[in-house]
């Protein structure tokens, strides 16, 4: 099994309880396991019962398994103003009001949140050695695939931008000194080393995620859910990003045989209804479905998690022992 697993799915279809019972399940398993959380809504810390933050913190009672709950919000601003101090020791003096202007404009851009929430994802892959399997509740589907395919974006617009900065840089060496003396700027110029990092570090993050990353998608046995699920498989397998599979979530708990009153009788259909739609997925989709977990009457904690565990198909042993 890869070292780090994300689970998607459009928003509120349960991928938090998800997420957090497949993490449970490889700690209990004995690995060194860390979740990581962007939803703003903190519902892993009310899952547990207990405050996460910024960095990693142990999930009291459960030996082997720490939490982060990213702050989205926060996580934009610390980012920009990264970028900020970045432009600001590269620019003259009268810029940098100009460079201020544009950052807090591009606060509110889209791309910043998913540009934000892609390096911290990378940077915790690279740098939590220590941990066994990083497990991802990562954010609704649209905001992750745009998030997944950054790399092979700006990998092509970092190269086109390093040629464009190399050429003027050239021909301004030339009109200053002429061909008569050799050339220095190019080899010490800070936006080009700058550059070359980001895209060495987007090279490194698309090798981790096709190569040490799975991904699982979470939905509910309703058409839209379904419908969203096999555009996210197909936007995802276009970055090269295959699906291992699908956590049908939320099934309608079938009544007992000697219950007929009018309840019992709309739970039938509706679980009719809903295995159909189950079967669809099953025919319809390359990934397996995995796990098959019915609505709980009450709020998923700490102490019902392995019983959500229980029902999941995925694998939790670990690349390193394996």
């Amino acid at each position: 099994m890869d070292r780090h697993v994300f689970f998607g799915g459009k928003g509120g279809v349960g991928k938090t309880t998800v997420s957090s019972a497949y993490a449970y399940a490889c700690a209990d398993a004995g690995l060194e396991t860390l979740l990581v959380s962007t939803d703003p809504a903190h519902s892993v810390g009310d899952l547990f019962d207990q405050s996460f933050g910024d960095d990693p913190r142990p999930v009291e009672g459960l030996d082997q398994l720490s939490v982060i709950e990213i702050d989205p919000e926060d996580e934009v601003s610390r980012h920009l103003q990264s970028v900020k101090r970045q432009l600001s020791d590269q620019v003259s003096a009268a810029m940098v009001n100009a460079v201020d202007r544009q950052i807090e404009m591009a606060h509110g851009t889209p791309g910043a949140y998913e540009a934000a929430l892609f390096d911290r994802f990378v940077r915790i892959m690279r740098e939590m050695d220590e941990v066994d399997r990083i497990v991802f509740d990562t954010s609704p589907t649209g905001g992750t695939l745009r998030l997944l395919s950054l790399p092979a974006y700006l990998e092509g617009w970092i190269d086109r931008l390093l040629a464009k900065r190399e050429r003027s840089i050239d021909l301004f060496e030339k009109a200053a000194i002429g061909n008569r003396e050799p050339r220095r700027v190019l080899e010490g110029d800070p936006v080009i080393a700058h550059l070359q990092e980001r895209k060495a570090f987007f090279e490194d993050a698309g090798k981790r995620l096709r190569e040490d990353a799975s991904f699982y998608l979470v939905f509910n046995p309703d058409s839209l859910s379904i419908r969203e699920t096999e555009r996210a498989i197909d936007q995802l397998e276009t970055q090269h990003l295959s699906v291992r599979g699908l956590v049908a979530n939320r099934l309608t708990p079938e009544p007992d045989p000697d219950e007929t009153g009018r309840g019992a009788r709309y739970l039938r259909s509706r679980v009719e209804t809903e295995r159909n739609r189950l079967e669809t997925a099953r025919e319809t989709f390359s990934p397996p479905v995995v796990a098959t977990i019915e609505t709980h009457v009450e709020e998923i904690r700490t102490d019902r998690l392995e019983t959500v565990a229980d029902r999941l198909d995925i694998d939790v042993t670990s690349p390193r022992y394996s």
